[in-house]
């Protein structure tokens, strides 16, 4: 087999870390090289790609290897697959993170890696990784590691000491799909994996008093679930999800829709378009984590008896059109957490009523100037000249407020 040039290697892992959602750099501390070193945590512009050809997308994310000894039937870089591999030396993963910080292409790093030899060798490689940029070359930019639950619990520990965020993918919603499709790997571990790194953050977080405390992932920890390879609801995810949220004291959640790749043998039907469905759920999270909806309510906004989320509207407009007793809510009156569940009002706009009805009394006018729809806003809501009387309690209401379907043009003006 000939040997891969550097460029070839970058081509093919860079192509195979797509399938790797969490990959946000928010939340953690600034750092910059005022001092000496090189790198910054504080640019702007944190994009979740990167591109082929070198352009600007912000975050370096590759795989260490796309080699692995596992088989997991959803991951397109199982054991069995004819997919053509590549792999990185540490050195090299040092190498093209320092000169695509240089050239201004990125302002860090996101690493990743099939399972080569062992769970722990493979570990060692990241770490040492992450070791070099930052000791051996001052990096002070963005360090996103994906850990290996089966790994010895010191080197997880290690990777913690030199990256900003640490991920352990929880792979599926529910056990039963994990043990069927990825056999190999065991929920238990994985998730004592996750619960050993939230001891970690929570013991530097108690020594922060101490200023020769040493950080330990700053930006925390995050996950990655796969939708749609076997088959749970969207309520088993959202349930899945608020309970590692709970336990794990997660950043984030990531939904990573699952595309069967057809080969010559057989073609796995699609029954929701994947990436629609993803969509919702990243929607359904955003209610959760931002909107004050308990895991029930969210779940709620799926069918009753499929326990699917509509892929036609957004899940908050789903809620409301399920729980029509709960609306009108005024404006000038209903608090904060009732406020959130009007559809079209987002977080700010409920925070701009809340500061603005203090002094004056709100018009249907005022609240057009917050939203996009104001159409979609005024079934649900009452202000000082706006009663919504018969619209509120139409039965054809959900037509009315949906978004409508259009056919862009391919060639804008």
């Amino acid at each position: 087999m000939a040997q891969l040039d550097l460029r070839s290697k970058l081509e093919i892992l860079a192509d195979a870390a797509k399938y790797d959602a969490s990959c946000a750099s928010s939340g953690t501390v600034k750092r910059n090289a005022r001092s000496g070193g090189i790198g910054s945590t504080e640019g702007m512009g944190i994009c979740h790609a990167y591109a082929p050809d070198g352009r600007c997308i912000s975050l370096l994310k590759i795989l260490l290897t796309n080699s692995c000894i596992f088989d997991c039937h959803y991951c397109i870089n199982r054991k069995s697959s004819n997919v053509r591999r590549a792999r990185f030396t540490p050195d090299e993963v040092v190498k093209l993170t320092l000169d695509f910080y240089r050239r201004n292409y990125i302002e860090g790093l996101f690493l990743s890696s099939g399972i080569i030899r062992s769970s722990d060798y493979t570990m060692e490689q990241l770490v040492r990784v992450a070791r070099s940029l930052r000791e051996d070359h001052g990096f002070r930019g963005y360090i996103h590691l994906k850990t290996i639950p089966d790994a010895d619990p010191e080197l997880v520990h290690q990777a913690g000491l030199y990256a900003d965020r640490l991920s352990i993918n929880v792979e599926l919603p529910t056990a039963a799909g994990l043990t069927r499709l990825a056999p190999e790997k065991s929920g238990q571990r994985i998730e004592g994996a996750m619960k050993h790194v939230r001891t970690a953050i929570e013991d530097a977080d108690d020594a922060k008093r101490y200023k020769s405390a040493p950080k330990f992932a700053p930006a925390g920890q995050s996950t990655q679930m796969i939708v749609g390879a076997d088959a749970a609801t969207d309520g088993d995810v959202i349930t899945r999800a608020a309970r590692l949220y709970g336990k794990f004291q997660l950043r984030r959640v990531y939904y990573s829709a699952f595309s069967p790749i057809p080969d010559a043998s057989a073609v796995l039907p699609l029954q929701r378009p994947p990436l629609m469905r993803e969509h919702r759920l990243y929607q359904s999270d955003w209610l959760m984590r931002f909107y004050g909806f308990s895991p029930a309510e969210v779940a709620d906004a799926a069918d009753p008896v499929t326990r699917m989320l509509p892929l036609d509207i957004d899940p908050k407009l789903a809620w409301a059109l399920r729980f029509r007793e709960r609306f009108p809510v005024d404006v000038n009156r209903a608090p904060r957490a009732a406020l959130l569940r009007v559809p079209g009002l987002g977080v700010k706009a409920v925070d701009s009523i809340v500061a603005a009805r203090k002094w004056r009394r709100l018009h249907l006018a005022d609240i057009a100037r917050l939203t996009v729809s104001v159409a979609k806003v005024r079934p649900f809501l009452i202000a000082e000249d706006w009663r919504p009387v018969e619209l509120s309690d139409r039965a054809d209401l959900r037509p009315l407020v949906a978004p409508k379907r259009e056919q862009l043009e391919l060639f804008a003006a």
